[in-house]
């Protein structure tokens, strides 16, 4: 990719706790714009603590978070339409068709109905279901469900778009599909990204830049993944090494994505 523009994302020193247990111990790490990085680590290393702190689910305990330019616990109401979430389920309205759940967030945005159609179709296209727009969620499988739940998150043309674990209910040929395809759209279209995931595939195939967790949201290793590790099997194999390594092989998932 080319250099990430300034940061849209920015933490410093982020604690949270849960009672007596330290979630997220003053954790700093930016996103620059146009930047995709994933977070990844093994159950229980505050990954999904620290998406849930930057999408303003949460507020921190002490330190600072900026998205945005905007405290995302606090101004929550300023990012609306600025940021957009694809989840590890795909939380499509059953009731709805494919093109009815992707134009669900502009609709709600206000989006006139006519342009909040047109512009569903073009991202459901762009996902590649052209064809399944008027299927209902059942008749989907669960790739396609994942890629109108992408659909819907892409449509209101966020700047930031967050990734809570989207590929890992899906089989491995199906998610690297749906990762190979989401990583072209982001760079056709700028978009700047966090991921949280457990599976060292997602990271390296998705990734310009991966932080690995351990307990406490404390970052253990940092990789960058180029255009030309991805193309070089040792060098890819070299990086999943030293990943597993830091996670412990204790991960299954990730286990088997290393394998493949």
């Amino acid at each position: 990719m080319a250099a990430a523009g300034a940061p849209l994302i920015e933490l410093r020193e982020v604690t949270k706790r849960f009672a007596s247990f330290l979630a997220v111990d003053k954790l700093s790490f930016s996103v620059g714009e146009g930047e995709i990085v994933a977070l990844l680590g093994r159950t229980g290393a505050g990954k999904s603590t620290v998406l849930n702190l930057v999408m303003g689910s949460i507020a921190p305990d002490s330190g600072s978070i900026s998205v945005a330019g905007c405290d995302p616990s606090r101004q929550f109401k300023q990012l609306r339409g600025r940021i957009a979430v694809s989840f590890q389920t795909d939380r499509l309205l059953p009731w709805r068709t494919a093109v009815e759940n992707a134009e669900l967030g502009l609709l709600i945005l206000n989006v006139p109905k006519d342009e909040a159609r047109r512009r569903a179709l073009a991202w459901l296209d762009r996902v590649k279901l052209r064809g399944a727009e008027h299927k209902y969620v059942h008749e989907l499988s669960g790739g396609m469900r994942q890629r109108v739940s992408l659909a819907r998150a892409l449509a209101v043309d966020p700047s930031i778009i967050f990734l809570d674990e989207s590929f890992s209910q899906l089989d491995h040929a199906t998610a690297r599909a749906l990762r190979t395809d989401f990583k072209r759209i982001a760079a056709e279209f700028g978009k700047t990204c966090l991921f949280v995931t457990h599976r060292i595939e997602d990271a390296i195939e998705i990734a310009d830049r991966a932080l690995i967790l351990t307990q406490g949201a404390r970052i253990a290793l940092v990789e960058h993944v180029t255009a030309a590790t991805r193309a070089d099997p040792a060098a890819t194999a070299a990086m999943h090494e030293r990943i597993a390594q830091v996670l412990g092989h204790e991960d299954a998932d990730t286990l088997a994505d290393a394998a493949e």
